[in-house]
């Protein structure tokens, strides 16, 4: 991976392309999709592949924000537990997207910050 910063923190862009797109608990979507969003908005390392975001994905599902339905090699097919909500982090001053059951915590990584 390259020295690439991207302004908004992926977890934070992937919480958004979802709350965005795919903000219905019985509508199935993948990390495929999420990540060909992702790359046509130009804010991620143009080097990296779907592996490279493996991680992010399994700490959304960790979250309790989303559950892992099926998985197909590199392609998880994920379903939302709940309905997500829009919050302004007071800390972080960032729009995050957090799941109605989800802890109230920043997901950006640099702030963790409760709300």
């Amino acid at each position: 991976m390259s020295g690439f910063t991207p302004s908004i923190p992926l977890e934070l862009q992937i919480r958004k392309v979802i709350f965005e797109k795919f903000n219905d608990p019985d509508k199935r979507f993948t990390n495929d999709e999420i990540f060909e969003i992702l790359k046509s908005n130009g804010d991620i390392d143009p080097s990296w592949i779907i592996d490279d975001t493996e991680s992010l994905f399994n700490e959304i599902c960790d979250s309790g924000l989303v559950r892992n339905i099926a998985q197909n090699f590199t392609t998880i097919f994920l379903k939302l537990f709940d309905p997500i909500e829009k919050f302004q982090c007071g800390s972080c001053n960032r729009e995050i997207f957090l799941g109605t059951s989800e802890e109230r915590i920043c997901p950006n990584p640099s702030c963790k910050s409760a709300i």
